[in-house]
C-alpha cells in the first residue's frame, strides 16, 4: 500500500506542475536568499513604543529581557529612574514582563505574562497590578488563571475586566474583586469585548468605558447565539507543534457569520458601582445593526457617546445617553451613497467640550468639530485631498493630522502615493507641513501633545524616527537605520510611473539586476486591489520584489479603480460590483506590459495575497486573459463565504445583490482558467477559511481543471512564524522561474 500511494503522489504532482520535471526539483526552495528580504528578516530597526507620564516631560520603558521598566527625560532619553525590578517585587515575583499598561494618574501599572492570542488583536494574559510607590506586585484576579481587556478607572483605583466571558471589577485598595456580569457563555454570551467580526472588521477588541466620575462602567453585550459556528482542523503540524493532535486532529470552533446570515445583536448597559444594579440601555433598533464604539464624551459622566452603523454601513449616527437615566439623543448623522469610510466611526476624537469626525461629505476625507449638542463648529481642514489620520489638537488650538496634501508628487503621479504630517491652527488659515512634501510619513504624540515622533521613509529610504517637541524642532534622532540600509545599497529601485488606462492610474516597475533594455523579461504582477488599499505608495518597504528582480524578473504593481488616497468616487465606483472594475484596469496593466520592448509578452503572471489573491483569480479567469501563471495566496473565491461586515460593506446582502454576488464570485469563473496557478493557504485561516480554496479547486475539478496548491499546517491568514514567510514567497518566486 505503501509504495502504492508514493507513485500515485507523485504522479499528481507531475500532472498538476507544468513544467515540473520532479517531484523533488519543485520541492528545493531558496529559504535563505529570501530570507532577508521578506519578513521577518527585512525589517528595519524600530524605537520602543513610549509610555508616557500624563504631563509627556517623562516616558516609560521596558527593557528587551522584560525584567525591568525605567523612566526616561523625554527631552534627552537620560534615564531618571527604575520602577520596577522583576526581581525585586513585594509580595508576589514574575519571571518576566510582556507589556504594561500606565495607570491614567501614573501611580499603579498593569503588567501581563504568558500571553495567549484569541484572534487578531485580542489575547489573554497572566495580568498583575502594580503599585509603583509601594512596590507591591498582585495578580489581577485571584480567581482567574487568565484575564482579558483590562481598563484602568479615572482615578486608578480600579480595573474592570472580563474572564470567561464575563465582567469584573478589581478594587485595588481592598485587593477584592467583584463580578458586573453572570451571564457570559461561550458561544452564546460575550460581555465586555467584541465577538469575532466586530475585533476584525471594526479594529477593537474592548467594549467598556468608565464614567469620568468612576461611578459607572458601561458596556456592550453581544449575543452571539443565532450566529453560525464555524470550525476547522487542528494538527500536530511543524510550527509549535501540539503533540496532543499528533494523532488525531482537534477542532477550532467559533461563531462567524457569512454575508447574509444573522450577526451578533449586541446591547448596551451600564452598571452602578455602588449599588451593583445593571440598567439595560434601550436603543432605538430600527436602523442600528451594529455599535462599532462607546467612549465617554469629555468631562461629563451624563454623556456616554454611543456610535451605531445600519447593516448596509452607508448610515452612521452618534446618540449621547445618559447611562443612569438611559435616555439616548441623537447627535449627528452621516450618510454616503455607497458605505463609510471605516475613519468616520473608527477614529473619533472626544474632547472636552466637542469632538472631531472624519467626513466624506465634500468627496474627500476632511475633519469637522462638533459640539456635544450637535452642532458644526467649524471645518477643520478642506481641499482637494484625503486626511488619513487624525492626532489631536494642542494646548493652543493647533490640530495635527496626516493626508496626501500635496497635489503632485514623484514624476507626475497622484498625491496618493505619499503622506504628510501638517498642523492647521484654530482659525484654520494658517497651515503648515511638518514633514516634507514627498515620502511616507506617520506620527505618535504624547498624551500631552507637547512631543511626538515621527516616522519617515521613502523608496530609497528606510525609516528614521525622530523626536520633535511643541515647538515643531527637532529634540533628537531615536533610529535612523544607517546601518539597516546598507544591507540594500546594491539593489535596482521602484521606478513609479502613471499609467493610462480607462483612467489614470499609479504603477511601479522594479527592473531585473543588471538590467540589459534589448533582453526579453518576464513579469510579475503583483496588487492587493482592495477597496481603499494602496501598494504604490513613497516609502521604504523592502520585501520579495526585490529578490525576484535579482532573480530576473520584471515586476509590475500598479493600483487600480477602488483603492485609496484619491478620493471617494475613484474608490466608490467598485460598490456592489467588487473585481469588475479591478480586473478591467489588471488586464489593461498586462496588456501594458507586454507592449514594453524589454517584456516577453508571453511570460506574464499575476499574484496577490487575500483580496489580492482573490483579483488573481478574477484576472486570470476573464476571457482571454494574457496570463502564462498566477500565485494566489489566502484567497476569498466567493463573497458568500466572507464575514458580514466586510461583504456587505462593499456588496450588500446576498439577497440585495444576488447578480453582484454572483459576477464577483471566482468559483463561477473557473471554466475560463487557461493557466498555470498555484493557491496556497493556512488551514487554520480564521479570516478568509481554507473552504474558499477547496471550493475553488473542486470547481476546478468540476470543470476538468487542475491547479498546485501547499497547504499551512495551523497557519492563519498571516501565514507567518517558522520561516513560513519565506517559504510563501520563495515558493512563488520559484513557481514563477518554472511556469514564465
Amino acid at each position: 500500500m505503501k509504495s502504492i500511494f508514493k507513485t500515485m503522489a507523485l504522479m499528481s504532482v507531475l500532472v498538476i506542475a507544468d513544467n515540473a520535471v520532479t517531484a523533488d526539483a519543485q520541492a528545493v526552495i531558496d529559504i535563505d536568499g529570501i530570507a532577508k528580504y521578506v519578513y521577518p528578516g527585512n525589517l528595519p530597526e524600530s524605537p520602543r513604543s513610549f509610555t508616557y507620564l500624563p504631563d509627556g516631560a517623562s516616558y516609560l520603558l521596558l527593557d528587551t529581557e522584560g525584567k525591568t521598566i525605567s523612566r526616561y527625560e523625554t527631552a534627552t532619553g537620560r534615564q531618571i529612574e527604575m520602577i520596577l525590578d522583576v526581581t525585586h517585587t513585594r509580595e508576589n515575583t514574575v519571571g518576566s514582563v510582556s507589556d504594561f499598561i500606565l495607570s491614567p494618574d501614573g501611580s499603579k501599572l498593569l503588567l501581563y505574562t504568558t500571553k495567549s492570542p484569541v484572534y487578531r488583536r485580542s489575547f489573554k494574559a497572566d495580568w498583575y497590578v502594580f503599585e509603583i510607590k509601594r512596590n507591591i506586585l498582585r495578580p489581577l484576579s485571584k480567581q482567574f488563571d487568565k484575564q482579558q481587556a483590562p481598563v484602568f478607572s479615572p482615578d486608578s483605583r480600579m480595573v474592570a475586566f472580563v474572564a470567561d466571558n464575563n465582567i469584573y471589577i478589581k478594587k485595588i485598595d481592598y485587593d477584592s474583586e467583584v463580578a458586573v456580569t453572570k451571564d457570559g457563555s461561550a458561544g452564546k454570551i460575550i460581555n465586555g469585548i467584541p465577538d469575532w467580526t466586530y475585533e476584525e472588521e471594526f479594529s477593537t477588541d474592548c467594549s467598556m468605558a468608565w464614567s469620568p466620575d468612576n461611578t459607572t462602567l458601561c458596556y456592550l453585550r453581544y449575543n452571539e447565539e443565532m450566529v453560525p459556528l464555524y470550525s476547522f482542523p487542528l494538527y500536530g503540524g511543524y510550527c509549535n507543534a501540539d503533540v496532543q493532535f499528533a494523532y488525531y486532529p482537534g477542532t477550532f470552533t467559533y461563531k462567524y457569520p457569512v454575508a447574509g446570515r444573522p450577526n451578533s445583536v449586541v446591547t448596551l448597559h451600564s452598571y452602578d458601582v455602588e449599588t451593583r444594579k445593571i440598567k439595560d440601555i434601550d436603543l432605538d433598533r430600527r436602523q442600528i445593526e451594529y455599535i462599532p464604539r462607546i467612549a465617554y464624551g469629555g468631562i461629563s459622566s451624563e454623556r456616554l457617546m454611543t456610535v451605531t452603523l445600519n447593516r448596509a454601513q452607508n448610515r452612521m449616527e452618534i446618540l449621547s445617553v445618559n447611562p443612569k437615566s438611559t435616555v439616548a439623543r441623537s447627535v449627528l448623522v452621516e450618510e454616503s451613497k455607497a458605505w463609510l469610510n471605516p475613519m468616520a466611526y473608527e477614529n473619533i476624537h472626544w474632547g472636552d467640550e466637542s469632538f472631531v469626525i472624519a467626513s466624506e461629505r465634500t468627496g474627500w476625507n476632511h475633519l469637522y468639530e462638533y459640539s456635544y449638542a450637535g452642532q458644526q463648529i467649524r471645518q477643520i481642514t478642506s481641499g482637494e485631498f484625503d486626511v488619513t489620520d487624525y492626532y489631536g489638537a494642542d494646548a493652543q488650538g493647533n490640530s495635527y493630522y496626516q493626508s496626501t496634501a500635496q497635489e503632485v508628487d514623484i514624476q507626475g503621479l497622484s498625491g496618493a502615493v505619499s503622506r504628510v504630517i501638517s498642523k492647521i491652527d484654530k482659525t484654520g488659515k494658517k497651515v503648515a507641513a511638518l514633514t516634507p512634501a514627498k515620502g511616507w510619513a506617520v506620527a505618535s504624540f504624547s498624551p500631552a501633545m507637547n512631543y511626538y515622533v515621527v516616522n519617515y521613509s521613502n523608496e530609497q529610504t528606510p525609516p528614521r524616527h525622530t523626536l520633535f517637541n511643541i515647538k515643531d524642532k527637532e529634540v533628537r534622532v531615536l533610529i535612523d537605520n544607517s546601518e539597516y540600509a546598507a544591507r540594500y545599497t546594491t539593489l535596482p529601485r521602484k521606478e513609479f510611473f502613471i499609467f493610462d488606462g480607462d483612467v489614470q492610474l499609479n504603477g511601479y516597475i522594479i527592473k531585473p539586476a543588471n538590467f540589459d533594455a534589448t533582453r526579453k523579461y518576464p513579469v510579475i504582477m503583483w496588487q492587493y486591489s482592495g477597496p481603499g488599499s494602496q501598494e504604490v505608495v513613497n516609502r521604504w518597504r523592502m520585501d520579495w520584489d526585490y529578490y525576484a528582480a535579482l532573480k530576473g524578473f520584471v515586476v509590475i504593481c500598479v493600483d487600480g479603480r477602488g483603492t485609496g488616497g484619491r478620493g471617494n468616487s475613484f474608490r466608490d465606483i467598485v460598490y456592489r460590483h467588487l473585481g469588475h472594475y479591478e480586473t478591467i484596469d489588471q488586464l489593461a496593466v498586462a496588456r501594458y506590459a507586454a507592449s514594453l520592448p524589454y517584456v516577453d509578452g508571453k511570460r506574464i503572471g499575476i499574484a496577490g495575497w487575500s483580496y489580492g489573491g482573490y483579483e488573481t483569480l478574477m484576472a486570470i479567469s476573464a476571457p482571454s486573459a494574457p496570463f502564462k501563471a498566477a500565485v494566489a495566496i489566502a484567497p476569498v473565491t466567493s463573497w458568500r463565504y466572507y464575514d458580514t461586515v466586510y461583504a456587505e460593506r462593499y456588496m450588500l446582502t446576498p439577497g440585495e445583490n444576488e447578480e453582484g454576488y454572483r459576477a464577483s464570485a471566482p468559483i463561477e469563473r473557473v471554466a475560463d482558467v487557461n493557466c498555470s496557478l498555484l493557491i496556497m493557504h493556512g488551514t487554520a485561516d480564521d479570516n478568509v477559511h481554507l473552504s474558499n480554496t477547496i471550493e475553488y479547486v473542486s470547481r476546478l475539478q468540476e470543470n476538468g481543471r487542475v491547479c498546485d496548491m501547499l497547504l499551512f499546517p495551523n497557519m492563519n491568514h498571516s501565514i507567518n512564524g517558522c520561516g513560513a514567510r519565506a517559504l510563501v514567497y520563495g515558493r512563488m518566486v520559484d513557481y514563477f522561474t518554472k511556469n514564465l
